[in-house]
């Protein structure tokens, strides 16, 4: 078989893989939930469900019970924004902030949620290139913050903040204050970002930016 009938099989191959690999990840993610939401819940009403609903397989039990976690779950959050919600809340979250060790750590993770939250996505204000683990090797990187405060007093030169995530689970990461004549800021979005690191890199917004049309009697270049 030619070379060029290889490269063409082969291409078409990592293009089709590219196509279904987020649909494969979609698909191990809700099976990871459902596995896990409901897999847990329905051994505790499974026995006493009625003879005509028994016989239907558990995956569709475990469909039903995450929805229905779901659901609830969403329900508190709307619940949530009212007196009673807050208040009962906060008691909650006092009580877990009080437990050593589990309370450090929910502090931690509802940082993180509110920081690459909606409301406050412009925290991660820049997409950068920073070397790491070791000179020569870059990854990308999100500028969390570019201010100024006592850790700068020892450090001489500007460094700004930058938050380094794992992949494919940005919820992981390492925090550096790193000197910004040695970051490559770069022109793509957050979001853009947050794709690359998520997919390995195999997922890259399209680069230079797509051109407007020429204008009528424009020379290309102009």
């Amino acid at each position: 078989m030619p070379d060029s009938r290889i490269a063409s099989l082969r291409n078409a191959f990592f293009t089709g893989l590219l196509l279904v690999a987020p649909l494969v990840v979609t698909i191990w993610a809700l099976r990871v939930v459902i596995g896990i939401v409901g897999g847990s819940i329905t051994p505790l009403f499974a026995p006493y469900l009625p003879q005509a609903l028994a016989h239907l397989p558990s995956v569709v039990w475990d469909v039903v019970a995450t929805v229905i976690v779901l659901g609830l779950v969403t329900l508190l959050g709307y619940l949530s924004g009212y007196f009673f919600g807050r208040y009962f809340g906060g008691i909650a979250e006092r009580m877990i902030q009080g437990i050593p060790g589990i309370g450090g750590f929910y502090n931690s993770v509802k940082q993180f949620i509110a920081t690459v939250g909606a409301k406050d996505r412009t925290q991660f204000s820049k997409v950068v290139l920073v070397q790491f683990p070791r000179g020569g090797a870059y990854t990308i990187g999100f500028v969390t913050n570019m201010g100024t405060g006592e850790p700068h007093q020892h450090l001489g030169e500007p460094h700004w903040a930058v938050f380094v995530p794992t992949c494919p689970s940005p919820v992981n990461g390492f925090f550096f204050y790193v000197p910004a004549k040695e970051l490559i800021e770069l022109e793509m979005s957050v979001g853009d970002g947050m794709k690359t690191v998520i997919s390995c890199g195999a997922v890259l917004p399209s680069w230079p930016p797509t051109k407007p049309p020429f204008l009528p009697g424009q020379r290309p270049g102009a």
